[in-house]
């Protein structure tokens, strides 16, 4: 039996979940509405304000990791500790550790998991959940702005083909290279359409 992830270095794990870019897939839509469907059952009524697709597989027609992710916004802090039961009540929920997903906040107010993390690498389908407050959602936004815009989208896409091949394995460099581009659009976005995603 190989080394269980945790007990694998950093540069392991990069190695064994390596950046990979495929073209759009159809069925990220429903990959996105199925996990939903469970993740609402898991957490009840009442404790979820909004769960949404976010991230470049909501995006038609460009690249993007074989990842899908998934912000799920809660009332309160009260319910954003309800929702730490996910990882107790479902199994294949884990907190992700050892920064190696996309940028991890550690924050209180945040809780970052993973599915489809396996010893043996990558599963067929592969999750990353973020549970915020309200308000904690410039992925909306930055997503948003991809959509309506098509171009830009087209740009985002160019500059991650262009990542992949210089940071296969370095995953804090990929996304530091592409935070510069994220962050203009989404403050962009944020004039263009202003309170669109606030409560």
């Amino acid at each position: 039996m190989g080394k269980r992830l945790e007990d694998r270095s950093l540069e392991e794990l990069w190695q064994l979940f390596p950046i990979f870019l495929v073209p759009h897939k159809k069925e990220w839509a429903g990959w996105y509405r199925e996990e939903k469907g469970r993740l609402e059952v898991l957490l009840g009524a009442g404790r979820v304000k909004r769960v949404s697709h976010i991230g470049s597989t909501a995006v038609s027609g460009i690249w993007a990791k074989n990842i899908i992710d998934i912000l799920l916004e809660v009332p309160d802090k009260k319910r954003m500790a309800d929702a730490r039961i996910i990882g107790c009540v479902n199994p294949y929920w884990q907190y992700k550790d050892k920064n190696l997903y996309d940028t991890v906040n550690t924050s209180k107010n945040r809780i970052s998991m993973n599915k489809g993390y396996t010893e043996k690498g990558f599963a067929e389908k592969v999750y990353h959940l973020h549970i915020r407050l309200p308000c904690d959602h410039d992925e909306l936004y930055f997503l948003s702005y991809l959509q309506m815009h098509p171009a830009v989208a087209k740009e985002y896409e160019t500059l991650k083909l262009h990542l992949w091949k210089r940071y296969p394995h370095d995953r804090d460099g990929y996304t530091e290279a592409k935070t510069d581009f994220v962050r203009t659009y989404t403050e962009r976005a944020k004039r263009e359409y202003g309170n669109r995603w606030e409560w």
